[in-house]
């Protein structure tokens, strides 16, 4: 019965991202709209993060499996895609290197502000 219940709340925030995506005349997929609202949720802890946990690491868990019919759908556009495979092949390992790269130094910087709170932290205690 947990799993129905945080699967319905996670269900019922999607259809409100696309309702909105309906509403609002935005070029933005309904997921996004979604997504946002759950992690505003979460954050504003309107919806506390048990609700949704289990259910939310298993779609995580399984998420592999959901890109396999956008796959089979390439294979269908194959004909189209296969004039300019090449351009989708270098804009693929570009955005690539750039999600790495900014993943990369974000995640720096935010081990460095840790480390540098934490410091001043210590300084604090070994000062009283």
């Amino acid at each position: 019965m947990k799993y129905l219940k945080q699967f319905t709340i996670i269900i019922v925030i999607s259809f409100i991202g696309e309702i909105l995506h309906q509403l609002i005349p935005l070029p933005v997929p309904a997921s996004i709209y979604g997504i946002i609202i759950l992690f505003v949720c979460l954050c504003t802890k309107v919806i506390p993060l048990e609700s949704v946990k289990s259910t939310g690491m298993f779609l995580v868990e399984i998420m592999p499996i959901m890109f396999i019919p956008a796959a089979a759908g390439l294979i269908d556009t194959w004909g189209i895609v296969q004039s300019r495979v090449l351009e989708y092949i270098i804009l693929t390992v570009i955005t690539t290197l750039l999600v790495m790269v900014i993943s990369g130094l974000v995640t720096q910087l935010f081990i460095r502000q840790s480390k540098k709170a934490k410091h001043q932290t210590d300084k604090e205690k070994d000062n009283d």
